[in-house]
């Protein structure tokens, strides 16, 4: 606090170009102005402001050392800001920017835990359809958070945390296949198919295994909405294909299985987290750690 008092008693000096017009707003003495200024230029070793009859004005290593001591300033009002948000003391919004399967099955438990921890905080939950949508809301500001799969190398952002899932066969507990440990892509093809459409970054690595596995599977729904693929799986006795992030809440609820299958053995999806670059507010921070968590969790 002494420092910081010292460094605006320099910088109101140096607006107003007088130690007594510097003192009537900061509310304090002029002598102490005076004094606390005195005392830094005999540390330093050099005046940093010209006497005039009327005015008080920068010297040269005055006009070196303003820059650092606004730049310091500036600082020390965003680190404030930043305590005052994780104290609780303002509301503070947040937006996240999402693909929708991660909406109605990952990401409501976390956003439970940190409502109720910041309940003054409001948060935006964006639902985006591709990845290079979630990662351009990040980039221009519209969002504070992206989290989604498989995002491409971007110099404005940062990745917060990644976490790896393998696509496999998701049906429900009481499908004929549910009990095996693994199972190939010829046993899913005489049961009706919920497959990802072309929109999607599942599709591709299906192509590719069926396609390996000389398979032409012939799909009852193809859909880019994985809400769809999950309740399919449900309603219908469907198998589809998904990675253990997208149906993490169906399978703690008993209501889908997720079973590995040889020929995606390989075929793998990153779940990612990103953030600006030049950083987020100190409450983003807070529910991106939350998030990373969940992530960590989900992926064990």
């Amino acid at each position: 606090m002494l420092h910081s008092r010292l460094l605006n008693y320099v910088d109101e000096v140096a607006r107003t170009g007088s130690i007594r017009k510097a003192a009537s707003h900061l509310n304090v003495a002029a002598s102490a102005i005076s004094r606390q200024i005195l005392a830094l230029e005999t540390e330093i070793g050099t005046p940093l402001f010209q006497r005039l009859p009327r005015k008080l004005v920068l010297t040269a290593a005055g006009e070196v050392l303003i820059g650092h001591i606004r730049q310091t300033l500036k600082d020390l009002s965003r680190a404030r800001d930043k305590i005052e948000e994780l104290k609780g003391l303002r509301r503070g919004e947040i937006t996240v920017a999402m693909m929708s399967g991660l909406a109605s099955n990952l990401v409501p438990g976390t956003v439970k835990q940190f409502r109720a921890a910041n309940p003054r905080v409001v948060l935006h939950l964006t639902l985006l359809t591709t990845g290079e949508d979630i990662q351009s809301a990040v980039a221009t500001g519209e969002a504070d958070l992206g989290i989604g799969f498989d995002f491409t190398k971007d110099g404005n952002l940062k990745t917060l945390a990644r976490a790896v899932g393998r696509l496999g066969a998701t049906m429900a507990p009481n499908h004929p296949l549910a009990k095996r440990s693994q199972i190939r892509l010829s046993d899913c093809v005489d049961y009706p198919l919920v497959i990802a459409d072309q929109s999607t970054a599942i599709r591709p690595y299906l192509d590719t295994a069926f396609a390996r596995a000389a398979l032409e599977p012939q799909a009852a729904i193809q859909t880019n909405a994985i809400e769809i693929m999950r309740n399919a799986a449900i309603v219908d006795n469907a198998i589809t294909f998904l990675t253990p992030f997208d149906i993490e809440f169906e399978r703690r609820a008993g209501r889908l299985v997720y079973i590995p299958v040889r020929e995606l053995a390989q075929e793998t999806q990153t779940l990612m987290l990103v953030g600006h670059q030049r950083g987020t507010s100190a409450i983003a921070s807070v529910l991106a750690e939350m998030l990373k968590t969940m992530m960590r969790e989900a992926s064990a």
